[in-house]
């Protein structure tokens, strides 16, 4: 089949600055489709294009040395590579979650192929300088693609630090996080400073807060942001259980419920990336899936919410 667009067009696109960079428009979804490309979406204040669905690790990488379950983690590792995506996120709060993803990326030979995520989760200045080195040699990475304050905690002392290695060229972005609906009018306050790259944050189609002003304070802030719940630990599921698709979910090329409640958080062009967790390689294809070929318009998000409400 014939792209869409020509090589030529496609580069000119992909160069291009402020709303273009988002790179959901029909045809072009299209055209990553065909050629077999996750979407993409550009982190604002670089132009770093980053594929629109990543990996999170809360629990799922929590495995000990030696357990059977890294066999079963290294090929959600391969399938997400494989299907395009990028960003794995993790934090010292999830366990042994940021050595996991150090040794089984370089395992299986990987360990170039990803934007590398952690976070900072602790007070006072020396103790974060201590934890976020220890992040990195767990990870095994001399330079951290993006370092985020985990859930605002003494927030202001780490971004000091962060501003200082990303001069020196340890970090690449710097990020902010938090996971509750009562953190949004915060985290919106701080990302209008100006004072980081990316803004991490809990958003769903069962919990739409963030679509108040946080998601539009991020756009017009030029804010990268990441989405975690997409799935409300799971709980989005059991409101689905034993139902099938609207039948007009195939017209956004949706054929799971995760599908669904992903395609919705990506049809937001505010929305940079979205992190499903998972230890099982099927669900991780199947979520993967959601960063390719059609999404919704703002007709199509209605309808899939007002849907959604009326499930029981």
């Amino acid at each position: 089949m014939k792209p869409v667009l020509s090589r030529r067009e496609m580069i000119k696109l992909l160069g291009t600055t402020g709303a273009g960079l988002s790179l959901c428009t029909a045809s072009m979804a299209k055209y990553l489709y065909e050629t077999g490309v996750m979407m993409k979406r550009a982190i604002p204040s670089t132009g770093e294009l980053l594929p629109v669905v990543g990996l999170g690790s809360w629990i799922q990488f929590d495995v000990a040395a030696g357990s059977p379950e890294r066999n079963t983690l290294k090929e959600v590792l391969k399938t997400v590579n494989e299907k395009g995506g990028r960003l794995i996120d993790s934090s010292p709060m999830y366990g042994r979650s940021e050595t996991t993803i150090g040794e089984l990326t370089s395992e299986i030979q990987l360990a170039g192929k990803f934007f590398y995520a952690t976070k900072v989760w602790t007070k006072g200045e020396q103790e974060g300088i201590a934890q976020m080195k220890a992040s990195m040699r767990k990870m095994r990475r001399t330079k951290m693609d993006l370092m985020q304050v985990h859930n605002l905690v003494d927030w202001q002392t780490h971004i000091r630090t962060l501003k200082k290695w990303k001069e020196e060229g340890i970090v690449r972005y710097i990020g902010i996080t938090h996971y509750t609906t009562t953190a949004h009018r915060q985290l919106e306050q701080i990302i209008k400073t100006g004072a980081v790259d990316f803004v991490q944050f809990n958003y769903s189609i069962g919990i739409r807060n963030a679509e108040n002003s946080l998601l539009k304070a991020a756009k017009d802030n030029g804010i990268a942001v990441i989405i975690n719940e997409p799935f409300e630990s799971g709980s989005l599921f059991n409101k689905v259980k034993g139902k099938t698709l609207p039948h007009w979910a195939a017209d956004y090329d949706i054929r799971s419920w995760a599908q669904f409640f992903l395609k919705y958080i990506l049809s937001h062009d505010a929305v940079t990336c979205v992190i499903p967790g998972t230890s099982n390689p099927t669900h991780a294809a199947d979520n993967m899936e959601a960063g390719y070929n059609k999404l919704p318009d703002e007709k199509g998000r209605i309808k899939m919410a007002a849907y959604f409400d009326t499930l029981v």
